[in-house]
């Protein structure tokens, strides 16, 4: 048994928008999904996928996507990504009683993985825009933007909050954290998430959404203050899955 992430796999089986545009590590993605998580990932194995799992805006239309997704070996856990235009916050309970057995959405509550609950949230950070000097150094950014991406990470702290709530009431004491955005923008060294990860002393914070190489290091990456930061993004990984925990 073992725990895996991955994240950003962009399915396209009925919105048909293809990745190919984005680079070469791109090309024919969904056979590298299928093809690496079936060499890594067995059927008693965990997998968190971090978000961004598909194209389509309202659920009929990622029907092939989630069960290309339901095909994968292992329990597949799935986090909500900026661009899961199907699944609304406020309905995670019917998409898990829907899906019972075969997915699980991870959303203002946990998920047991051996003694460690698995929390999450979408999470936000602020990307921009930012204003540059000629030679790629920030001076400035939009301040408006700013203060609406901080109501958000407010909102989206409060549902982490919850979860882990939730995994301490059912007796859990360790944890492992998922956010689909990454935890720090390129303007901070620590944020709300950042400090609720030391509040719960957690294992690992694990991310995606930082696509292409320039922006693989937007934010923390490594040990920091003693937890492990992992980046999960199709890309960064060549749609390799990570293993997190054993």
């Amino acid at each position: 048994m073992a725990l895996y992430a991955l994240g950003d796999l962009h399915l396209s089986f009925q919105a048909h928008k293809p990745m190919d545009g984005f680079g070469r590590v791109w090309k024919h993605h969904e056979r590298k999904i299928e093809k690496y998580v079936g060499q890594t990932v067995g059927p008693e194995d965990t997998l968190v996928l971090t978000g961004d799992h598909s194209w389509g805006r309202k659920l009929p239309e990622c029907r092939e996507d989630l069960a290309f997704i339901e095909r994968l070996p292992g329990r597949k856990v799935l986090l909500r990504g900026n661009h899961d235009m199907f699944w609304d916050a406020k309905k995670t309970e019917a998409l898990n009683r829907e899906f019972a057995g075969r997915l699980f959405f991870l959303q203002n509550n946990f998920v047991p993985y051996r003694d460690y609950a698995l929390v999450g949230t979408k999470g936000y950070t602020f990307e921009g825009p930012f204003y540059l000097d000629r030679w790629g150094n920030i001076t400035g950014w939009d301040e408006e933007r700013e203060a609406q991406a901080a109501k958000l990470v407010a909102r989206e702290t409060a549902r982490l909050r919850e979860s882990f709530r939730q995994a301490e009431a059912a007796g859990y004491r360790k944890f492992v954290m998922f956010l689909h955005y990454p935890p720090t923008s390129v303007l901070e060294e620590t944020s709300p998430f950042t400090e609720m990860a030391e509040e719960y002393g957690v294992e690992a914070v694990v991310y995606s959404h930082c696509h292409g190489e320039s922006r693989f290091g937007d934010s923390i990456r490594g040990s920091f203050h003693g937890i492990r930061y992992l980046l999960v993004s199709g890309d960064y990984l060549n749609f390799h899955p990570a293993q997190v925990l054993p």
